[in-house]
């Protein structure tokens, strides 16, 4: 989804829906700006794998591979504790 159809369906959402709270509003924009961040570090963490595949598959030395794997790791987590925040929420709301 692109940012200006997600704008226009969050607005639209809101409207329609009178009981949410601003902290609500604003966490669920923090959580949304969190995972278009980490999209464009999976981005590119998948480059600089792709990259380190290559070297190694002609022989040569891959000097980076821990820090591109660590890298990899942190947006993976970061993800992870995004999509947790986003279940958490719904959770809540449906109770």
């Amino acid at each position: 989804m692109s940012v200006a159809g997600f704008l226009a369906y969050s607005a639209l959402a809101t409207a329609r829906n009178q009981s949410r709270t601003a902290a609500a509003i604003a966490t669920e924009r923090d959580v949304l700006t969190a995972l278009f961040g980490v999209r464009r570090q999976l981005g590119w963490a998948g480059s600089n794998v792709n990259q380190i595949a290559k070297a190694l598959n002609s022989d040569a030395d891959a000097p980076h591979f821990a820090a591109a794997l660590d890298g990899l790791r942190r947006a993976a987590q970061a993800v992870q504790r995004a999509a947790d925040r986003i279940t958490n929420r719904r959770g809540d709301e449906a109770a």
